[in-house]
Formats: C-alpha cells, structure tokens, sequence
C-alpha cells in the first residue's frame, strides 16, 4: 500500500468512491480530503476496492475507515500490517455507528472506541433551514426581518464574475479581526480563499449575499450523499444583523432545495459555534468514533 499527496486529478475517483458509501459524515467528499490536505497533511492510497485516508492530527497519526463498495475488513488489515511496519499504534477516525459494529465484530475486544463529541456533525431538516417556521425560530426570522429592512439586498449564485469580491470579502473579514488572530484562524482563512479560488474544479456550489451592492456574506458547499447536502463554509460580517441567518436560509432556499437534509458540519468544540448550530435545532447529530488499537 502506498500513500501519496492528493491532487486535484484524484477528484473523479475518489468523489466515486465515496458515492458508493454514501455517507452523511461531512469529511467523506473529495473538496473536505483535497482543501485540508496540507493543514493535517492528508495522504491518500487505493486497497481492496477502497480509498484509505492518512492524516496527521496533534502529532499523531490517524487512519479514515475505508470507504467504498470493496472489502473494508481487508482493507483494514493492510492498514494495520502497513502501520505495525511503519512502527505506528493504529488509530482509526471517522467511524460512523454502523462501522463501529464492524469493526467491534471483526476485531473484539482489540481496540478501545471512544466518540468525540467535538466532531459529531450537525444535520438538519432542509425544510426547517428555509421556512424558520414556529416558534423555535422566532429569533432567527427577527434577524431576517431587521436585515431585510435594508431594501437594497440581493441574493446571487456564486460564479466566476462575482467570486473575487468574495475572496476580497474574505481578506476584510480577516482584517476586522486582526487583533486577536492566531494560527487557527490563518490556517481556516488560506482554506477559505483556495475554496473560492477553485470551487469550479472542486465542485463546489457557492451563493453571494449583498447589500447596497457590496458582498457581505457568502457560503460553500456540496452534495455529500443521495439526500444531504453539506455546507462547508460559511462568512458574513457579523456587526451586519441578520447576515448570517439570511444568508444560511437564502442559500437553503436557492440550492439545497433537490435534498432531504443539510449538513453544517461539526463545531470542533468552540462553544459559541455549538449554541449558534444547536439554535437552528437539527434533527440528527451524527456521532463519530476513533478507535485506537490496545497496546
């Protein structure tokens, strides 16, 4: 097995690949691989009908269970000879309930599972993303209100004609927040921009909010399975009230109308992005598990 750096030429069968599992966790789409490539430096190989993933996260080292239509039991046992011959404790990621199984059943009692909490996916009803009916949502459609007391918005797919005042967006919100930036935050920004950069080639869909013509919010995203579409990135000017709500629903309402559920991704953690995602009330919270093999 051999692994190497991902490129671009590795959308169309990798992208197949991950059709085949169909996953609704929000990492298994080739923009995800391809875009955080080098911030945990990604490497790919093909087995047994698989696509195996490798990644680097706080120094360790971490292995995606396989995906796509081969043999996953064969294909985790080349990862596990590969990483005993590298010298590695195996550590598995990414891991959805119905793997979990597997992997318990193949493998009992060989390996500890745990679920991070920090990494479960948020999902949502793409009905209630765009209608923000009832009372739960009474907050979000005030926002919507007092933006849309500004008369001069509009909503607009994102193209090659508008996608540089996106990145031009993109480097302001970065200057707003000069005062507290950190490596983090750079790391998110240079994957912003090389999203906007290619979202053409990666396949990305993107919608562009303005006001009084100005470019004051915009979004990123996929389809990621059969039924979900996942949003991979989302920036407005937060001292604007109600651009991140308006353009959250403008974009549902305009692109992710062919599918049952939205995926907004995982909130890492930070508590802030936890109440604002838990606000919009998804229905599923989709729990992933690492698996580290016993010493």
């Amino acid at each position: 097995m051999e692994f190497r750096d991902i490129t671009m030429a590795d959308r169309e069968w990798m992208s197949a690949k991950f059709r085949e599992d169909n996953k609704k966790a929000c990492e298994f789409c080739f923009a995800s691989t391809y875009l955080w490539r080098k911030v945990y430096p990604l490497k790919v190989a093909s087995a047994c009908g698989c696509v195996i993933l490798k990644y680097v996260f706080e120094d360790d080292i971490y292995y995606a269970f396989p995906v796509g239509a081969g043999d996953k039991k064969k294909a985790l046992e080349k990862i596990m000879l590969y990483g005993q011959a590298e010298g590695e404790h195996i550590k598995i990621s990414g891991i959805l309930e119905e793997e979990k199984e597997l992997l318990s059943g193949w493998y009992p009692g060989r390996f500890i599972i745990s679920m991070d909490r920090d990494m479960s996916d948020y999902i949502y009803n793409t009905k209630d993303l765009a209608e923000l009916a009832g009372r739960k949502y009474h907050g979000k459609r005030n926002h919507i209100a007092r933006f849309k007391d500004n008369s001069l918005w509009n909503y607009e797919k994102m193209s090659k004609d508008n996608v540089g005042e996106c990145i031009q967006m993109n480097h302001i919100w970065k200057k707003k927040r000069v005062d507290k930036w950190d490596d983090l935050m750079q790391e998110e920004y240079d994957v912003v921009k090389e999203a906007l950069m290619y979202f053409e080639e990666l396949g990305l869909t993107g919608g562009v909010l303005r006001l009084n013509g100005h470019v004051i919010a915009f979004t990123l995203g996929e389809p990621l399975s059969d039924d979900t579409f996942v949003v991979h990135f989302e920036k407005a000017f937060p001292e604007i009230q109600g651009a991140y709500p308006m353009i959250n629903q403008q974009f549902v309402l305009a692109e992710c109308k062919d599918y049952q559920y939205v995926n907004r991704e995982e909130d890492t953690g930070d508590e802030g992005l936890r109440k604002a995602k838990l606000s919009y009330r998804p229905v599923i919270l989709l729990d992933k598990y690492t698996a580290v093999q016993k010493r």
